[in-house]
């Protein structure tokens, strides 16, 4: 590499010389900068989505190639967050392809002092039998001899990053079920 060419691709030199005199844009890349592509460049499509760690609710473009999330970026028509995002938010890509994520349920036996694995599909059943029996073990037909149809045996307490779509929903289930105790932390 002659002296020219290393003081031609220096890039305080590019800058004061080149179109880019506040060092932005081209004065700033390196060769190997200028090669690189964007991780959003190969996706197949984008899904609009929300962040699911709080109540703030910003906006996400999920990008998806071959069925595979790949990159979880702000999303800029979002008027809650204008393209921006929290650290936590930045890192959801995390939810859904990190190595720490976890593909079972953790149970403890009541009284017992190790945890078991469980896959999920067996967990919701043992979730299901709980609700049924909690359900009948504290349904009452009338309170003072009024008619109330309702169970006091569980409760649903939602979480700040649920949806108006998904609160309904949630309410829609525990009210069929017979449940009056239906809160959502949002409002706590």
């Amino acid at each position: 590499m002659g002296v020219r060419t290393w003081i031609d691709s220096w890039p305080v030199y590019r800058q004061l010389k080149g179109t880019d005199p506040l060092g932005r844009g081209a004065a700033a890349k390196s060769a190997r900068s200028a090669r690189l592509t964007p991780r959003t460049a190969s996706a197949d499509r984008v899904v609009k989505s929300v962040c699911p760690y709080c109540a703030v609710g910003c906006g996400q473009n999920v990008y998806v190639e071959g069925g595979r999330v790949t990159q979880i970026e702000g999303d800029p028509d979002s008027p809650v967050s204008r393209g921006r995002l929290c650290p936590k938010g930045s890192a959801s890509l995390q939810l859904t392809t990190g190595d720490a994520r976890e593909h079972y349920v953790l149970h403890r036996r009541p009284y017992g002092t190790e945890w078991q694995r469980l896959d999920l599909d067996r967990a919701m059943d043992m979730i299901a039998d709980r609700v049924i029996e909690a359900r009948r073990a504290g349904w009452q037909w009338e309170v003072d001899r009024a008619r109330t149809r309702r169970t006091l045996g569980f409760a649903s307490l939602g979480g700040a990053t649920l949806d108006n779509e998904e609160n309904y929903l949630i309410k829609k289930l525990f009210t069929a079920l017979g449940a009056i105790q239906i809160e959502n932390q949002a409002r706590i």
